[in-house]
C-alpha cells in the first residue's frame, strides 16, 4: 500500500510542497484558506508524519528511556507512571526496558536507547555501568538517576532516591523495642546502592543496641522472589532460628510470605515479618501483621518528570539530588 507523503497532498491540494510542509508544521506563513485545505486533504489521504525524520530535523524525539530492574515490580511501575503522568502534558512518552539486575544487559539496553534517540534515560542502575554512563551524559543526552546511586559522585547526575540506611534502621529499631533479638535479614544485592544502605540500616540499630551481628541471620539475595523464598528455607532450617524476618524489598517479602504459608506458619504469631516497602498482596491479610515502611514510588516519579522538563526545555545545567523519607507502618 502506498505511504503518503507531502508530494501527495501537495499535488491533491494544488499547492507547493514547502507550502504544505510549513502548514503542518506550524512553520511560516500561510493562509487560513490553504491550512484549512491543506489540513482537509492531509485527513483524507490518512497522511502519518514521518516521525524519524521530523525528529533528524529538530534534533529531538519526544521520548524518555527508562530503565528499571525488574517490570513487573509495582513500586518500578509507579515511579515510572509519576513520570509520565508529568510528561505527557508536553508530549513526550516513555520507551520502558529492564536491566534485570544485570550489568551487561543494562549496557545494551541502554545502547538501544541511544540508537532509538531518546532525549533522555531515567536510570535504576545495577551498579556496574559508571564507564558508559558517563560518556551518554557527556554526549549530551542526560541520565536521571532514581532509586539508586553510582557508587562515585564524580558524574554529578541528577539523582531522585530514597533515606534507605534511615528506613531500614527504623523497622530493624522496631522490631528490637518489642523484643526481637534475632532477626534474619533478606538482603538484596550488596552490588547496589539500595542494597548496601539498607544493610547498613539495620547493622546501626544492631550496634545502638549493643547486640551482635549473627552471620546465621544475613542472607544475601538479588531482589527476587526466590530469594525471599529461600532465605526462608535457610532461617528456618537453623538451630537457631529468627523470631522475626527482615526482607529489605517488597519482591522478596513476597517469596518470604509465600514460604512461610507453604510451610505452615502463620504471620504474626508464628513469625514477624518486616518489610523494607509495601507488598499489595498482603492487602489480603485480615490483619496482615506486616510491619513495613511505606515508600513513595509515585511522588518521585513526579519529581524525575519535573526535572526532566526542566533539563529538556529549560536547560538547567545544576544537578538535583532529591531523598525522600520512608514511613513505618504498623499493621
Amino acid at each position: 500500500m502506498h505511504k503518503v507523503t507531502i508530494k501527495d497532498i501537495a499535488r491533491e491540494s494544488g499547492v507547493s510542497t514547502a507550502t504544505v510542509s510549513r502548514v503542518l508544521s506550524n512553520r511560516g506563513y500561510a493562509s487560513e484558506e490553504i491550512k484549512e485545505k491543506v489540513r482537509s486533504v492531509a485527513d483524507q489521504l490518512n497522511y502519518q508524519p514521518n516521525a524519524i525524520a521530523r525528529s533528524l530535523k529538530m534534533d529531538r524525539t519526544n521520548t524518555i528511556g527508562i530503565v528499571i530492574p525488574d517490570i513487573s515490580n509495582s513500586y518500578f511501575m509507579k515511579i515510572s507512571r509519576g513520570i509520565e503522568d508529568t510528561l505527557a502534558e508536553i508530549g513526550y512518552s516513555l520507551l520502558f526496558v529492564s536491566g534485570d539486575e544485570n550489568s551487561n544487559k543494562e549496557q545494551k539496553v541502554m545502547k538501544v536507547l541511544l540508537e532509538k534517540r531518546v532525549d533522555a534515560i531515567v536510570l535504576a542502575t545495577s551498579g556496574e555501568n559508571e564507564e558508559i554512563i558517563k560518556k551518554i551524559n557527556h554526549s549530551g543526552v542526560p541520565v536521571i538517576l532514581i532509586d539508586r546511586k553510582l557508587e562515585s559522585d564524580e558524574l554529578e547526575l541528577d539523582l531522585i532516591e530514597e533515606d534507605n540506611i534511615e528506613g531500614a534502621y527504623q523497622l530493624t529499631k522496631y522490631l528490637i523495642d518489642q523484643g526481637h533479638k534475632k532477626i534474619g535479614i533478606v538482603n538484596g544485592s550488596l552490588g547496589v546502592s539500595t542494597g548496601r544502605e539498607r544493610y547498613a540500616g539495620y547493622k546501626r540499630a544492631l550496634t545502638e543496641y549493643n547486640l551482635e551481628l549473627d552471620e546465621n541471620m544475613v542472607f544475601n539475595g538479588s531482589f527476587t522472589e526466590e530469594d525471599g523464598s529461600n532465605a526462608v528455607s535457610h532461617f528456618l532450617h537453623k538451630l537457631e532460628k529468627p523470631t522475626a524476618i527482615l526482607s529489605v524489598n517488597n519482591t522478596m517479602t513476597f517469596g518470604v510470605l509465600l514460604q512461610l504459608t507453604k510451610m505452615g506458619y502463620t504471620i504474626p504469631n508464628d513469625m514477624v515479618v518486616a518489610s523494607y516497602g509495601e507488598v499489595e498482596a498482603a492487602q489480603l491479610l485480615r490483619p496482615s501483621g506486616i510491619i513495613y515502611v511505606k515508600q513513595q514510588p509515585y511522588e518521585m516519579g513526579v519529581r524525575t518528570g519535573e526535572i526532566l522538563i526542566e533539563r529538556l526545555l529549560n536547560k538547567r545545567q545544576i544537578p538535583t539530588h532529591k531523598k525522600f523519607n520512608p514511613k513505618l507502618i504498623i499493621t
